[in-house]
């Protein structure tokens, strides 16, 4: 599997996931608009581990939605949910959205 990317979340396949699973399926929100990236569609578990989220997708795939991106099919698997982040000249940040 190859990572997958909507707008500035990215999944990375990983092996297994572990942690304490999360009630709500949102991977992130945007700070400047407060639209979500979130699951809407299929079976999928979210937990949290050392301050780092996982995504499994139970069902043959899930949707990913996001009110200013096209929503995408992440296929059946575990993944690791990262927000990309920009250098400043002040230091990193993560990308607004």
């Amino acid at each position: 599997m190859q990572p997958i990317r909507q707008g500035d979340v990215i999944l990375l396949p990983v092996q297994q996931v572990e942690g304490q699973k999360i009630p709500h399926l949102t991977l992130a929100e945007g700070e400047v608009t407060g639209h979500k990236h979130r699951i809407t569609e299929g079976k999928a578990e979210l937990s949290e581990q050392d301050s780092t989220l996982y995504l499994r997708v139970i069902s043959e795939s899930a949707l990913l939605a996001h009110e200013e991106h096209k929503a995408i099919s992440i296929p059946q698997g575990d993944w690791m949910v990262k927000i990309q982040r920009e250098y400043e000249p002040e230091g990193w940040r993560y990308v607004a959205d």
